[in-house]
């Protein structure tokens, strides 16, 4: 189970979340030199300080990925983390101006420096994946891209290559922003994302066969909704995901979706209700 960090959370509280994960398994955490313009990899690296031989870190370069400028921001994304090297080094989307080669021909650069481990992509389509992979001349690892039961592009093209090619795919925002707790399906939140798509009362709408079929398979396993629709995401061979947690709780239920063992016939049933396009 893996666990991806953004920058909303206070200092000590998202010290404290990390420090439970570790405690609990979790060995990967996902940030990047964005969130926070830098400060959530400082957070991260003030709360793995006397843990890293327990953690995989995770980070990416800043989405335009200049890349001359990719070994500096490397070198200053591992001091903010507070490593002697990063772990994967993700670019962070496909780059409008440079060409892969550009960018992956400094990322192999790292690989040899030491600085960096694994090169990895995010957000990118199968053909800007292999053309990555092409350029760098050897494995990108991983690819995280938007990945849940609302959002299952990634099923058709990037999972089977990845399980074909031994490859990883990194699913964030695998709770579709929470759309898949149930917890909105009479009103939106009352943030930023009540004007998106999915949380409007047409996108609520769709959801609500699918949200059914959560609470009722979570009924029967004693769990939640949200740790089904986790559980059917992780099951998948080759295929990680990195859920928020914005409280301890949080984490801990996270967690727990690794041991939940759903039947393929409730994984097909949660699939085949899941909305289209």
């Amino acid at each position: 189970m893996e666990w991806g960090y953004g920058s909303q959370y206070a200092r000590e509280d998202a010290k404290a979340i990390v420090h439970r994960a570790l405690e609990l398994g979790v060995n990967l955490i996902d940030t990047a030199e964005i969130y926070g313009q830098g400060r959530s990899e400082r957070i991260v690296g003030e709360a793995i300080r006397d843990r890293r031989d327990r953690v995989f870190v995770a980070t990416k370069l800043f989405p335009i990925g200049i890349p001359p400028l990719v070994g500096s921001r490397a070198r200053a994304s591992a001091r903010r983390l507070g490593v002697d090297n990063i772990d994967l080094y993700q670019q962070h989307w496909p780059s409008p101006l440079f060409p892969p080669g550009a960018t992956m021909a400094r990322m192999q650069r790292l690989v040899e420096s030491g600085l960096v481990e694994h090169v990895g992509v995010s957000n990118f389509g199968l053909n800007q994946w292999q053309d990555a992979e092409r350029a760098l001349g050897g494995p990108v690892l991983s690819n995280q891209v938007l990945f849940s039961l609302v959002h299952r592009e990634p099923d058709s093209d990037l999972v089977p290559w990845a399980q074909k090619e031994g490859r990883i795919v990194i699913a964030y925002s695998p709770l579709g922003q929470g759309l898949l707790s149930g917890k909105y399906q009479e009103a939106p939140p009352r943030n930023f994302r009540r004007f998106r798509t999915n949380f409007r009362a047409a996108g609520r709408a769709r959801v609500v066969p699918l949200v059914a079929a959560l609470r009722e398979i979570a009924s029967k396993h004693g769990a939640t909704p949200s740790q089904v629709a986790l559980a059917w995401l992780i099951r998948k061979p080759n295929v990680v995901a990195i859920p928020g947690a914005s409280s301890v709780k949080q984490v801990e239920e996270n967690v727990a979706a690794a041991d939940l063992d759903i039947t393929d016939d409730e994984a097909d049933r949660l699939g085949s209700l899941a909305p289209v396009g």
